[in-house]
């Protein structure tokens, strides 16, 4: 089964939503994605069709066990992207290394996460100090000049 970008996103947003509130509404996954309510009732609509959600209309929306598997794998992926962009590669501010991890996510292979990841160990534990002295750089680079 295909499943988009978008429907990861939606998926990924109701895990979130569950984990942090405990009950996914529609009006807060429309206000977390930014889109009108019934952009979301068709997007519900679709995935439980997939058989990724369970949704009747006015009634409770819950993740199967196929559509948490696919949320915890893009949450997962966003997690470890958002720290690698600050961690390793210094991307400031925090907001940019998240809405960056926000687009990627939907589009990086597993093969290349896991690489990543294997490449983040690598350096923190076989070069600290490499890191360490390359993060200071970038730090100072983002820091505006003094009378600017």
């Amino acid at each position: 089964m295909e499943v988009t970008k978008r429907e990861e996103e939606y998926l990924e947003t109701m895990y979130i939503l569950h984990k942090n509130k405990g009950v996914i509404r529609v009006k807060d996954i429309a206000k977390a994605l930014n889109v009108k309510p019934p952009s979301v009732v068709d997007a519900l609509k679709k995935l439980a069709e997939k058989g990724l959600i369970e949704y009747e209309k006015y009634d409770r929306i819950l993740l199967t066990e196929k559509g948490k598997e696919i949320a915890e794998k893009t949450y997962s992926k966003h997690i470890f992207l958002t720290k690698f962009f600050t961690d390793i590669l210094g991307i400031p501010p925090p907001e940019i290394a998240e809405q960056d991890a926000c687009q990627f996510e939907h589009y990086v292979s597993e093969i290349t996460v896991r690489r990543m990841r294997e490449f983040a160990e690598f350096i923190q534990e076989q070069c600290p100090y490499v890191l360490k002295q390359f993060l200071k750089e970038k730090l100072e680079e983002a820091e505006p000049e003094e009378g600017s």
